[in-house]
């Protein structure tokens, strides 16, 4: 075992920030001081913050030091897995084959298309690709070149006229997701100078291949405000306005439809949508599908001569899918056709000429069902007990071939297209991993059994060899929040710690949806806490059952993730070693009163609206921030990004100058801030590696993990 960090003695003085009385105060009178307040700073250009930030880094640095061998040898081992002149599986659309590629020591794609010529298939093109032929190829965006000299680049959305001739895309240059539309013409190569300020990057063509529909942001919030339609050689400020959201709860997308007949404008809250669509061919009036209801959520698709719609009205809570008229402008006109199983959770669709797909849940599991036209119905088998299965790209409805994407803890990323007529399965990619070895690892299924009696189903993966002895150190993930999914794929970096004898485990709490809808409304609002007791029941469950040392675990988890981790450090701090914890959410009550920071408003159905004092009190009985005591933490290594949009710097920056002044630990607390990124970590393929090896050797340290016998990191 290696020598851990854990001696105050051994460490530098970490930084002591400044406090600042400051009072936060509610509506309904409650008020909490908040020493710490003053860290804000919207313009991120407060020197007194910034030089506090760096007085962080420099710590990190300082503590760090004596561990960048190892975190060096975890970066060449991560990247040493990635085949860096790698490309994506071909899809076809409009008579093209579009993919990305990567360059060998290039950190961002390529985007590029190729003619549909007679013999070129996905399989010629893929072929061509990995040989490095790339003759008949047309680039659509060289984006290391258009990030070239920058600090943080991003192409959100790029997308293609009907007539194939131009491009529109947007573009990230802070890591703020503020993004500029530029658009290219794909004949001549040629920039037009029409440039689109503060929009999401989803962007969509009209059909007359000069109308661009987007949706402009609020400058303060964030939030996705208004759609325009812009007209190419024409003015940003002529733009017209088509669409204006005036709740502040709603978040909202454009789309075409899947027989590409209409452009629709989606809104969403956590609890309600509301679709309205116009003929691509002259949008000029957009009619809305089912006006929202409160608790009805609803998203649909067009597609031979109908709407499909995906929906949890009346009382479906693991949704069904109802069909409608084209003309439909009520949910009066829906009729059933795959009615609402408890069993079963509906996670969405694709219509095809032939048949319809199913995404699906069960027992914690995803699974695809086809459903014929004549109603012949089957599932697309899965290799594993363990494992994710999804739809993949699936560009062209007229077609009897579904393509779909595999994994599993120990099988990379696979992409398989299958035969819906003869069976026929073939395989079209699957990630390669240099030096990996599946057969050298274990990948299994089991369930923790919470406090209150839930099953908590839990996938683990190790290295063959392993023994369940009580001893083994045990990295347990988690994440528990929006209803979101942490299904068990392939997770490259980890390899590395489970070659150096750690247990890997994602612990599927409540507040997901693996389990379908009742898995996320009871780890939400008034029940969130079942999302942390959840995440340490199943680490008590796996030191029992002995897949850990009870004095070697280490928690992860970031963004809502990074709320589990707040919450459990406070709750159960002497069950973990360390935590690890990236751009947290940990400053709750705060961030939740305060309507001019992105994703409040449209969370208040996700956490509770603080301004009502029932919810105030149960978020601040969570909230990790306000929760710290005086008590003996795990050693932590909070990492976050001065952009950062989704949670802002300041949270974890506030909850680390409190934990340093009431942790009665020795164990270090590392703070790391990307002075230029946002939530999403620098930009590039590599450079989030980086990261994450420091990271890594981090809790590999706190962990007493020995460095292994190079062999063995080399899966032989």
């Amino acid at each position: 075992m290696s020598q851990t960090a854990s001696s105050a003695d051994t460490l530098p003085t970490p930084p002591d920030a400044a406090k600042k009385p400051h009072v936060v105060r509610a509506p309904h009178g409650a008020e909490r001081q908040d020493e710490y307040y003053w860290l804000r700073d919207d313009s991120r250009k407060n020197p007194e913050m910034l030089a506090y930030l760096k007085a962080e880094n420099a710590y990190a640095d300082a503590v760090m030091a004596r561990l960048k061998p190892i975190e060096n040898r975890l970066y060449d081992e991560i990247v040493g897995r990635i085949k860096q002149d790698d490309s994506s599986v071909p899809y076809r659309e409009r008579g093209f084959w579009y993919y990305s590629r990567f360059e060998t020591g290039k950190d961002y794609p390529i985007y590029a298309r190729r003619a549909d010529a007679a013999g070129a298939g996905a399989e010629a093109i893929q072929k061509a690709n990995e040989a490095g032929d790339f003759a008949g190829e047309q680039v659509l965006l060289d984006v290391n070149a258009l990030a070239a000299g920058k600090d943080y680049y991003n192409v959100g959305d790029w997308t293609v006229s009907p007539d194939n001739r131009l491009l529109a895309y947007a573009e990230d240059t802070i890591g703020r997701r503020q993004y500029v539309i530029r658009i290219k013409n794909l004949e001549t190569g040629e920039l037009y100078p029409d440039e689109i300020k503060g929009v999401s990057p989803n962007l969509v063509w009209a059909d007359d291949n000069r109308t661009l529909f987007y949706v402009e942001n609020d400058p303060e919030t964030l939030l996705t405000k208004r759609v325009k339609k812009h007209v190419l050689g024409t003015p940003a400020a002529q733009d017209v306005l088509v669409y204006e959201e005036h709740d502040d709860s709603f978040y909202m997308g454009i789309s075409r439809t899947r027989d590409e007949k209409f452009i629709c404008i989606g809104v969403s809250s956590t609890v309600s949508d509301e679709l309205r669509c116009a003929p691509a061919a002259d949008p000029a009036t957009f009619t809305v599908l089912a006006p929202r209801e409160r608790d009805v959520e609803y998203d649909a698709d067009h597609y031979g001569g109908r709407w499909v719609i995906r929906t949890n009205a009346g009382g479906a809570r693991n949704f069904k899918i109802m069909t409608a008229p084209t003309g439909a402008t009520s949910r009066a006109q829906w009729q059933e056709w795959i009615p609402h199983r408890e069993d079963v959770f509906i996670d969405g669709f694709e219509l095809f000429r032939d048949f319809t797909v199913v995404a699906e849940r069960s027992e914690g599991l995803e699974r695809l069902r086809l459903i014929r036209a004549d109603g012949r119905e089957e599932y697309v088998k899965a290799d594993e007990p363990a494992y994710s299965m999804g739809l993949s790209v699936n560009a062209e409805p007229e077609t009897d071939w579904l393509r779909y994407s595999y994994t599993s803890l120990t099988t990379p990323a696979t992409t398989y297209e299958v035969n819906v007529k003869s069976g026929e399965r073939r395989l079209l990619k699957q990630q390669p991993v240099i030096g990996y070895d599946p057969s050298k690892y274990v990948t299994e299924r089991v369930w923790a059994i919470a406090r209150d009696g839930t099953k908590i189903p839990v996938s683990l993966v190790y290295r063959k060899g392993y023994r369940k002895d009580g001893t083994a150190a045990l990295l347990q993930y988690g994440y528990g929040s929006y209803g979101a999914t942490m299904d068990p794929a392939f997770n490259l970096p980890v390899v590395s710690l489970l070659d150096r004898g750690v247990v890997y485990a994602i612990a599927h709490i409540r507040g997901g949806q693996e389990m379908g809808r009742h898995w996320y409304e009871d780890g939400k609002l008034f029940r969130k806490k079942n999302t942390f007791t959840d995440f340490i029941d199943v680490t008590d469950f796996l030191v029992k059952e002995g897949y850990a040392a009870p004095d070697r675990v280490a928690a992860y988890g970031g963004s809502a993730g990074g709320l589990l981790m707040g919450a459990i450090s406070n709750m159960a701090p002497d069950k973990y070693r360390v935590i690890l914890s990236q751009v947290p959410f940990v400053d709750v009550v705060t961030t939740m009163l305060d309507p001019s920071i992105p994703l409040t408003t449209n969370e208040y159905d996700e956490w509770g609206n603080p301004e009502k004092k029932d919810y105030y009190d149960y978020m601040l009985s969570y909230s990790p921030y306000d929760n710290l005591q005086k008590k003996a933490y795990p050693a932590m290594f909070v990492g976050t990004g001065l952009w950062d949009s989704q949670v802002q710097y300041w949270e974890p920056a506030k909850y680390v100058a409190r934990l340093r002044d009431v942790n009665t630990s020795d164990r270090p607390v590392v703070f790391r801030t990307n002075m230029d990124a946002g939530h999403g970590g620098k930009s590039g393929r590599f450079r989030r590696y980086r990261e994450l090896a420091e990271m890594y050797a981090f809790a590999l340290d706190q962990l007493g993990v020995a460095e292994p016998a190079a062999a063995q990191v080399q899966g032989r």
